[in-house]
């Protein structure tokens, strides 16, 4: 395009995000960079560029109760419930699953699994299931993941993880549903294959659990931990 005062070249550039580690999901947003390059007729050469705005995604949790479960999203320093569920791609969700232990005896707190998905129908497809194996937190396994347990816990009858937001590949929609089935065992028992908290350690490549010994996260590994009773 000319003008009156400058020759104008106009282009853009395009990201599409690959995913890393696992096919269904990704981390960044697609963006377009429109980019106006000015040329003077007379004396200097100059551009411009315009910063692309990430388009937050909206995430509804759900959670499946027998006990008086609960499943809430809190701040960053876990001091009170999130207000917003809104997030973008590159901030960490902060899960804190808990159990109302009233009229019981003492009750430990395992997230058996937690998977994502575009509906309400945690069977539905695509999914991603960020914890699996009866309390493995394969998420933290990827490449742009930093998912995590935290250790220790607040309570026994509570269990605090941190998920690197994501969405899916090829989706548009702004939101995405979580469903996590909780359960309990009794406070005093060991943890074993079937009842854990296992967070993957990238620095000595190993995984380790929020309380127990390290050989009840051998089955996170294997990628099978047998059938929950």
């Amino acid at each position: 395009q000319v003008t009156l005062g400058a020759l104008v070249y106009s282009t853009s550039l395009n990201y599409e995000p690959v995913p890393a580690g696992n096919p269904v999901i990704i981390r960044t947003s697609p963006a377009v960079v429109p980019i106006e390059c000015h040329y003077p007729r007379r004396d200097n050469v100059s551009s411009n560029a315009v910063k692309p705005t990430w388009v937050p995604f909206r995430s509804t949790l759900f959670s499946e109760e027998k006990l008086p479960f609960s499943l809430r999203l809190m701040n960053d320093d876990w001091s009170a419930e999130r207000v917003s569920t809104i997030f973008q791609l590159g901030e960490v969700l902060h899960f804190q699953a808990g159990v109302n232990t009233e009229n019981h005896v003492p009750l430990r707190l395992f997230v058996d699994n937690c998977v994502g998905t575009l509906t309400p129908d945690r069977s539905s497809s695509p999914q991603y299931a960020f914890i699996d194996f009866s309390g493995c937190l394969v998420d933290g396994q990827l490449d742009d993941a930093t998912s995590t347990f935290i250790s220790p816990r607040p309570r026994q009858d509570v269990l605090q993880f941190a998920v690197d937001a994501f969405k899916f590949v090829g989706d548009s929609s702004d939101a995405i549903y979580i469903t996590c089935h909780l359960k309990v065992s009794l406070a005093d028992q060991a943890p074993d294959p079937l009842n854990k908290a296992c967070s993957f350690n990238k620095a000595s490549n190993l995984w380790a659990p929020v309380e127990g010994t390290r050989d009840v996260c051998s089955c996170c590994e294997m990628k099978s931990c047998g059938l929950a009773r």
